[in-house]
This record gives C-alpha cells, structure tokens and sequence, in this order.
C-alpha cells in the first residue's frame, strides 16, 4: 500500500450542457493529475447536470452521453470517477458513474436508492441498480455510491464488511438552511461507526430554484474530518492519503458560516447563476423604499456587480417623501443605475378607462390599490422589454404565503431572490448585509420603519396581519411541520388569528402558481415541493 491523492471535481455543471461539462470534466482531471492525483471525483450526473428533469427523456440522450464521455477518455494517467447517464439495450435509463482510465471505461455503478420525496422525483427517470462498485489501486480498496446511497446505513455496511477502506460518493445535495451541517455531522458518524473513509463529493450552483450549496467533505473512519471545500464555490479540492497514518492528511478548513451569512452568500450564487445561465445582461427591480426591495437589490449587486443592476422608484401619492429620500440614498451608496419614475398619470390613465365600467358613487378599494402595483409592474416589464433585462420580483414567503400581494404588479417578474425567504429572516439578512460595510448599504431607516405596501393612506402591513414574528411562527407550523389548525392552536396561538392565517394561505394557491421562481432554502418551499389542487374542499382544522 503507498500513499496517493483524490481530488474532489466540486463544479458547477451547465444543465444539458453535455459537451461543455464533458469538457471542463477533462479540464479538472488534467489539472488534477498535474498536481500529482491519482483518482478524480465528480457530483452526481454531472455529465449531464442535476436536475435534468424531462431532457433525460429525450430520443438523442444516449448519442449525446456516448460523446461526453468520449471526451472524458482523453484524460490520462488518472482514475475518472464521473456521474452520467448510462442507457442499456433495453432502453433502462440508470443514475450512473463511470470509472474511466486512460480511454477506456473499465466499470460502471448503477444508483440502487432513488429517492422520490421532497425535490427529487428519480423514479420517473431512473431504475434501480443493484451491485456494488468496488476497485483496487495503490493496495487500497475503494467503492462508490450516490447520493442517497450513503443514507441508507447497510450500503455502508456492507461495504465495510467487504474490506473497502473508501467510499467515493457523488452528489447532487440541494441546500437548504442547516443542510451542510446536519450533511456533514451524518457522513462524519457513518465513517466512525463503520470504520471507513468517505470522500463526499457535492455539486455546487444555482440552477432554476434549487442551490447546491458544494462543501465537499473529506472523513477519516475515525469520523475526523481532514479537508472540506468551501461554499458557493468551484474548487478542486486534493485530498492527500497517508498509508503509514492510515488517514487522510488534515487540511485548513473553511470558517464555519452563522446560518445568515450561509444564506444570504448561497441566495447571491443563485441569482447569479440565474442570471448569467440565462443570458440576461443585466436586472432591473422596484426599489420601493421598503426592506424586501432594499434587500433584493443588495443580493443583486453582489451577484452582478452594479453595472448590471438597475433600479426605478415609482412613487404615487401615498408615497412618504422619506422613502424616497431611502430609496435614493441606498441606489447612490451600491452605485447602481436609479430613475424615479411618478406612475400618476398611469394609474390616472387606467381610472378613466375603467369608469364607465364601475358602479356610481364608487369607493376606492383593493381595486384602486392594485392599479398602482399593476402600474408599476407594467413599467418594469417594458423596460425589460427595452433593454433585456430581467425584472426581479421582491416579494418573501410571508407575503406569498397570505396572498398579501399583487398579480401582474408587485408579483411580476422573472426571477424571486425572496420567494422562500421569511419575513422574519429578511430583517435578519439585511441587518447581516449592512455588517459589512462601515456604511450601511441598507439605510437604517428602512429596516426600523414599520412595512407598508403604502396603497392607501397610512397604510401598515399590520393592519391585515399579525405581527410578523407571529404570523410567521403560525406559517412554519403550517407548511414546514404541516401541523393542523386545531394544533397550531393547542400550542398557546389566538384561535381567530390561526383560522385566519390558515385560510389566507389556503385561498391564495391560485396566485402561487403564478409566482416567478426563487431559490429553495427550507426544507418545504413554494412550488417543487409544496404542491396543493388550487381547488379543493380538504378542511385544515384537523
């Protein structure tokens, strides 16, 4: 047995891209077998991307996988260890990985644990495989799985039991708050109870509303870990073996992130993901003088930079004079492009054609409130029209949770940085943001002022809502723990507030179907995961 290095490949592959990941695959090994490696690791499907959804049922799959990894067979004098597609004669199609070595394909490893809960649906795409992997090189016994595979214990048993003294494990692990922690303590106790090394490979990225989050991680069977990658980060990470310590050398690792920053630093990778993936230029958002707007502009310029970041104040007559005066002060202190733009003529545009069509004697009501968002979002659409640019929608869970806003106006939009995002959590992250700077980016003002949609006069959120700390405990309950009525009630909350929350959140399915898509980080988001009838007669109490 000698000494020998793995390096962990944690990129970030392009959905369907196959050419271009097969590419800078080959890229990767290179540079790795440059630094000495022996074997290179990739994430899960990385061929191809993760999720590919409905792509990998496309006629041309297979050719296109046979040219990927025709391309990762010019690597030399390294092991490849590369996740893809493999479709059989009978047209099976298998989570896979090869194991390449200098131009042939000397196995393969069928994914035996497809997990169908929560973002992941493989069982529409995949069938299960049911053999191990196991490999020799440098006197030591290697294995691989997938993802889900480490979960199941007697895969690591069993593998244990055979003599393998590594695992090599691709993955594409979305995030979610606190997921690389519980991830990373979980794979650290299955290489103490077992005896064995683990070497966690995870892809990184945004892509469409799911994050990878990455932190690759390397354990010794003593459950220590030697090395981890970073977040958000592309790195190729050389883990370096000892044979006469019998363990992976320690390396320096990351700081460990507050939950806060953990978030706010994976929300600025998805939307510049997004964005970039997308080919859009640049974005342009309102900026309303309130806190969820601040803070989606602040994510945006950390993502992009603010060359490409543009924002409009659309003021109208409810409008205080020091929103503005925040509004302004926060555009100058990123140094974005800021235009104020007065939508009274447009609302007052729309009221003249509507009157004919009201009843007389007419007062004002959520119709005349809604015109203003609705004015406003016509003005970011045709400026995205103009100039290509991606219309950021700014609203948070809590809002999109009650329905407490507007369809085709604050609602319009491509992307949604806050969809998954508390209330709560949003004054947590703008606070985060402006310990940065010596300079607050976000004025103060801002984050103390009590919300307002500012649709009427003297208007507050909290004149339709409970408290925000409240509301949101009710919603937690409700979505994450899908606890009933009656036991959200049981635990000490006002019965008329809860039934109320809960028929908010209920009625208001229609307007979330037509939401724009945002980055995932509970463990129970809008859209993948929480899927309801729009209509339907189920009764929450119980």
């Amino acid at each position: 047995m000698r000494n020998f290095k793995i390096a962990l490949a944690q990129f970030s592959p392009h959905i369907g891209n196959i050419a271009a990941n097969a590419q800078s695959m080959l890229q990767q090994a290179q540079q790795a077998q440059q630094q000495g490696a022996d074997i290179i690791v990739f994430p899960e499907l990385a061929l191809i991307g993760y999720p590919a959804e409905d792509l990998l049922l496309r006629p041309s799959l297979a050719v296109r996988m046979q040219q990927g990894l025709e391309i990762l067979q010019h690597a030399r004098d390294i092991i490849l260890i590369a996740g893809y597609v493999h479709i059989d004669e009978a047209g099976q199609r298998y989570n896979a990985a090869a194991l390449i070595k200098n131009g042939e394909i000397l196995a393969k490893y069928h994914k035996q644990n497809l997990p169908n809960y929560s973002v992941f649906d493989e069982q529409r795409y995949f069938t299960a495989g049911n053999q191990h992997l196991i490999f020799e090189h440098a006197g030591h016994k290697f294995a691989v799985l997938i993802c889900e595979d480490i979960w199941v214990e007697k895969n690591t048993q069993q593998l244990a039991q055979l003599g393998v003294e590594t695992i090599l494990v691709l993955n594409a692990s979305p995030y979610e708050a606190g997921k690389p922690q519980i991830r990373q303590e979980m794979v650290s106790q299955l290489g103490q109870k077992n005896n064995i090394r683990i070497i966690y490979v995870n892809q990184v990225g945004g892509q469409d509303d799911l994050i990878f989050d990455g932190a690759s991680t390397v354990i010794n069977a003593n459950g220590e870990i030697a090395a981890q990658a970073q977040l958000t980060a592309e790195q190729l990470l050389i883990a370096e073996y000892h044979a006469e310590q019998k363990a992976y050398m320690t390396q320096d690792r990351p700081p460990v992130a507050h939950t806060i920053a953990e978030i706010y630093q994976l929300l600025v990778m998805s939307v510049r993901d997004y964005v970039n993936r997308s080919g859009f230029p640049g974005v342009i958002l309102g900026l309303s003088g309130g806190i969820d707007s601040a803070l989606t502009l602040a994510i945006a310029v950390d993502a992009l930079g603010a060359e490409r970041v543009q924002a409009v104040m659309m003021p109208y007559t409810y409008t205080a004079h020091i929103i503005v005066e925040d509004a302004a002060a926060q555009a100058q202190r990123l140094g974005i492009r800021f235009g104020i733009a007065e939508i009274h003529p447009v609302v007052h545009g729309f009221m003249q054609t509507l009157t004919p069509f009201l009843p007389q004697n007419n007062a004002a009501d959520t119709t005349e409130e809604n015109l203003q968002a609705r004015a406003r979002g016509t003005m970011l659409m045709a400026l995205s029209n103009k100039f290509g640019y991606l219309v950021l929608s700014t609203g948070n869970k809590s809002e999109l949770a009650v329905g407490y806003c507007t369809l085709y106006g604050d609602m319009a939009g491509g992307f949604a940085p806050l969809k998954d995002v508390y209330k709560t959590i949003v004054f947590e992250l703008a606070k985060y943001r402006n310990s940065l700077e010596k300079v607050p980016v976000i004025p103060e003002r801002v984050i103390t002022r009590p919300p307002s949609a500012e649709l009427r006069p003297d208007q507050k959120d909290q004149d339709s809502l409970p408290p925000y700390d409240v509301l949101d405990a009710i919603l937690y309950m409700y979505l994450e723990d899908d606890l009933s009525q009656d036991s959200i009630i049981q635990k000490g909350f006002h019965a008329e507030m809860v039934q109320h929350v809960i028929g908010l959140v209920d009625k208001n399915e229609y307007k979330r179907r037509q939401a724009a898509i945002g980055p995932r980080i509970s463990s129970r988001a809008f859209g993948r995961e929480r899927r309801y009838p729009i209509i339907n007669g189920w009764n929450a109490g119980v």
